[in-house]
């Protein structure tokens, strides 16, 4: 039988995380990244977080707890998957897939929207005119492009993965198309959702399979953080250095 829920997790906090935070707070126009997007691994914080995930998978009922995890071949969701698995006891394989990747942001990769203002403002005028949705950066993607690797994730998942709870651990913007695709959203709809609900790190999302939908899916749960909260772990909804720092999460 087909997969009948999935378990969406963003990343623990992450060493870009805090980059992105300090070059936006400071309204610098370089974000001071650590490594290539890729190799950027979970703070200390982060690594709590993912703990704090572990032990809210380790509470489930056993009819809800995901049997394999698809993750993001970044090390930091990676890490966050790891360490979830180690706190909860509990041994899943891990499903590494480029589709789950963050979104690729081109010439302007670590770049606040000042630095893109400076070095690229003809980009800055053609994401205002175009929107930030289908905005395509030179050699990066849109909003719109991640929703097309996340639809071929999930058909694949609910097609394919036998196990009926899925685990993914991945990235706000990928976690946010899943939503987008599940509910059926529109552009105004899911920017809207970004300004108003930013995915917090580490934060909890999930679908559940429903033949009453228009795409089979529906959004059961949405930034659930209190596995945080109850553990007295800080709770961040940090922009990731992939992100358009400065810009507004809409």
């Amino acid at each position: 039988m087909p997969s009948s829920s999935i378990i969406l997790v963003r990343h623990g906090q992450s060493e870009g995380n805090v980059a992105a935070e300090s070059a936006q707070r400071e309204r610098l126009e370089r974000i001071d990244v650590p490594a290539r997007d890729p190799d950027v691994a979970l703070s200390e914080l982060g690594r709590e977080q993912a703990g704090a995930v572990g032990r809210w998978l380790s509470k489930l009922p056993d009819d809800e707890r995901p049997g394999i995890v698809w993750t993001s071949p970044y090390r930091r969701a990676r890490e966050s998957a790891e360490i979830a698995l180690s706190v909860a006891e509990t041994e899943l394989d891990l499903r590494v897939d480029e589709r789950l990747r963050d979104r690729d942001m081109g010439i302007t990769d670590m770049l606040t929207a000042a630095g893109i203002r400076a070095k690229y403002p003809e980009e800055a005028e053609r994401r205002e005119w175009i929107g930030k949705f289908y905005y395509r950066p030179p050699g990066g993607e849109s909003w719109a492009d991640v929703a097309m690797r996340v639809r071929a994730v999930l058909t694949d998942i609910g097609s394919m993965e036998s196990h009926d709870s899925v685990l993914v651990t991945a990235h706000d913007v990928v976690i946010l198309m899943f939503t987008y695709v599940a509910e059926g959203l529109d552009e105004e709809a899911v920017l809207e959702r970004s300004r108003t609900e930013p995915l917090k790190n580490a934060a909890i999302c999930r679908l559940e399979r429903d033949e009453e939908s228009p795409t089979g899916w529906r959004v059961s749960d949405y930034n659930l953080d209190s596995h945080l909260r109850d553990v007295g772990v800080e709770v961040t909804d940090q922009p990731g250095a992939s992100d358009e720092v400065g810009v507004g999460r809409g």
